[in-house]
């Protein structure tokens, strides 16, 4: 594993709208799922060589100097660049170790992966959960293994992070499903969209939080362009002719699949507005500005 240097861990978001985070912070930079379709490979983003991950020097201990730092208490935010559970984690216990430092100074988290390793820490969650919100999302785009393999190459199928689901929502944490991105021509379907609804809520899950769409840009598009043609021969074409250089591909289905999503979210009893979702996990907690006193 190599080390690159950080000077602070936690940055303040702009704003609360997603999922309610107050603060973000990647331990990790880069990612090695192999997700033909991520936006963090983008070269806005300033990542050289995106599919190796690379730790943050003194990780921890920064974080836990910057949580100490902070007079209003909140949620952070973990995997909105890289994933926290890469297969690295499994080792070196970062992510486990910044959420120990969380728990400490009493603030909430919300959690996107892809991987069932996030599990592990489910102790640990529960501990945060006794003082301060506490939400995971597991990223699932495919309904059936098969698909979620080719798109999503080097991460666990997407049965094995419904078990996950399972057993997050088992252990009483608030957890669902983030359906993103719906890719058009691959998996927007609406035997997809249902099959997702219906196996997140047969898993426990509180929510599916969708995005119909994907977003190329830059060299992203290139290396997205690419794995098409060997993944889907013909399909690169036919996105050229419908977006051109767009950077929101959304999917010309939309309407009909956002149609069938929300009444099966309606029919199952699940949760898939973003208001709804945050005010949901966040009921009976509550943050005070504190004193420098």
């Amino acid at each position: 594993m190599d080390y690159i240097e950080a000077k602070k861990l936690l940055t303040p978001t702009k704003s609360t709208e997603w999922f309610g985070t107050d603060y973000t912070t990647n331990i990790y930079r880069g990612c090695c799922h192999g997700c033909i379709y991520c936006d963090s490979r983008s070269e806005c983003y300033h990542i050289d060589d995106f599919d190796r991950v690379r730790a943050k020097e003194n990780a921890v201990s920064i974080l836990q100097d910057d949580l100490r730092r902070k007079i209003k208490k909140g949620v952070v935010g973990m995997g909105a660049m890289s994933d926290p559970y890469n297969p690295h984690e499994e080792q070196l216990e970062l992510t486990r170790a910044a959420l120990k430092q969380i728990d400490r100074y009493g603030f909430g988290v919300t959690i996107a992966t892809k991987s069932p390793l996030v599990t592990r820490d489910i102790d640990v969650l529960t501990d945060i959960k006794k003082h301060a919100p506490v939400l995971v999302k597991l990223s699932i785009t495919a309904a059936e293994d098969t698909l979620s393999k080719m798109i999503e190459q080097h991460v666990a199928p997407s049965s094995k992070r419904f078990e996950a689901v399972e057993r997050l929502a088992s252990s009483g944490l608030y957890c669902g499903v983030l359906l993103m991105p719906v890719l058009p021509f691959i998996n927007d379907t609406k035997e997809n969209m249902v099959d997702i609804v219906r196996r997140a809520k047969q898993n426990g899950a509180r929510f599916v939080y969708p995005s119909f769409g994907v977003t190329l840009r830059q060299n992203q598009r290139e290396h997205y362009f690419q794995k098409l043609e060997g993944l889907f021969p013909g399909l690169k074409e036919k996105y050229i002719a419908q977006y051109g250089n767009q950077y929101q591909c959304g999917s010309p289905n939309f309407k009909t699949l956002y149609a069938a999503f929300a009444k099966e979210c309606e029919r199952v009893g699940l949760l898939y507005k973003m208001k709804d979702i945050i005010e949901s996990y966040k009921t009976g907690y509550e943050y005070q500005q504190l004193s420098l006193l």
